[in-house]
């Protein structure tokens, strides 16, 4: 890079900028800032004229020492929702997302805010999106909401309740609804997670596991329930790749398949852990891990039972109102998350660097983040 080349000025609403055309290209290809350069990553032009932005001074200044240092301060005079805003004028957005909280560790959460829905009455699920923003299911609807945790069009199919609901990407969801009584029209559909618009949607009113592609819409394969097993009573399907497996022993709430595709993980309502290894000849025993001493005081009247998930090594149990976080080779308990308002956590889910923990007595749902490193 050339060094007469190296140094700009920007006048941004009335206040003068000087940076380096390194610290323009960090900005990326895609960005305002970055399209100022070449493809040598030089700047276009070298004529030493200011280049006039009208735009927020104090907002281009937080950017520029992003850009410059990685980090991310937010003074106290600026509002957030300024900020992001400047930040996606300049094409900067996703900078700003990646820096406004550290890298996922289960052991280092702290509870960033909390979220109050506007319908009445108990969520049915929460969803984390690939990109940090959430959707949950409530009713007949699905509230969607972006990093920002600006809310956007609710997503609904026909108004029916809704069973479950999932990210395809971080532009569509797919959510699965209950027939109404002598409709027989339940089914799933994709919606776009920005604008609530439908795509597809296909129509099941037989209990199994439906396949659906999701670009064409077209239901491509379906598995019916077995003779003697109703999946009626099945509260969750997920796929598990060249293994086949059965649980009997006691009541699961809930199951997941553990990272290395060898071994599966359930939890009962006393929040034992049990543990399934894929690989013995034993496959469909469970080795129960008794926690019942970790429960303080008797079951709640009306209980929200465990849920796990399993992310970055790290194994997440929600009973009641606290979620246990199990970390290392034996899955011992290392650290518990809980807050005092709303109730027990109906549901939880982790994705974009963030938990998500849903409540059933109050509609309202937690963000907990991972902070940024300390600077030493």
């Amino acid at each position: 890079m050339g060094i007469k080349n190296d140094r700009v000025k920007f006048n941004v609403g009335g206040r003068v900028f000087e940076t380096t055309a390194t610290t323009l290209a960090n900005a990326g290809r895609n960005s305002m800032l970055g399209a100022m350069l070449d493809e040598n990553w030089n700047l276009l032009q070298d004529n030493g004229s200011e280049k006039f932005i009208d735009r927020n001074p104090d907002c281009f200044s937080v950017i520029l020492d992003l850009l410059r240092t990685g980090e991310l301060y937010i003074p106290q005079n600026i509002s957030e929702k300024l900020l992001y805003r400047e930040a996606l004028f300049y094409g900067v957005l996703d900078h700003v997302r990646s820096a406004k909280w550290g890298q996922f560790d289960g052991n280092r959460l702290r509870l960033s805010q909390s979220v109050q829905g506007q319908a009445p009455g108990d969520g049915t699920a929460i969803r984390a999106g690939p990109d940090g923003g959430c959707c949950v299911a409530h009713g007949c609807m699905v509230h969607v909401y972006d990093w920002m945790l600006d809310e956007h069009n609710p997503l609904n199919l026909d108004y029916q309740r809704v069973n479950d609901v999932g990210w395809v990407d971080p532009n569509n969801i797919v959510i699965g609804v209950s027939e109404r009584l002598g409709r027989g029209d339940g089914g799933i559909g994709l919606f776009s997670s920005h604008d609530g618009e439908l795509s597809c949607k296909g129509r099941s009113n037989e209990y199994g596991v439906g396949v659906w592609d999701q670009v064409t819409g077209k239901q491509i394969d379906f598995f019916y329930e077995p003779l003697g097993w109703s999946l009626g009573d099945a509260d969750k399907v997920q796929w598990l790749e060249g293994a086949t497996l059965a649980v009997d022993e006691k009541r699961v709430r809930d199951a997941i398949a553990m990272e290395d595709n060898s071994s599966i993980c359930v939890v009962n309502e006393f929040e034992e852990l049990g543990f399934m290894d894929l690989r013995s000849s034993a496959a469909n025993s469970v080795r129960w891990s008794s926690r019942s001493r970790l429960m303080k005081g008797k079951m709640p009247e009306e209980p929200c039972y465990p849920k796990l998930a399993l992310h970055g090594g790290q194994l997440f149990s929600s009973m009641n109102d606290c979620i246990s976080v199990f970390c290392g080779p034996e899955w011992v308990l290392t650290s518990r998350l809980r807050r005092s308002y709303g109730g027990s956590i109906c549901d939880f889910s982790i994705g974009g660097d963030r938990l998500f923990a849903l409540h059933s007595e109050e509609n309202v749902f937690d963000i907990w983040e991972t902070p940024t490193p300390p600077i030493i």
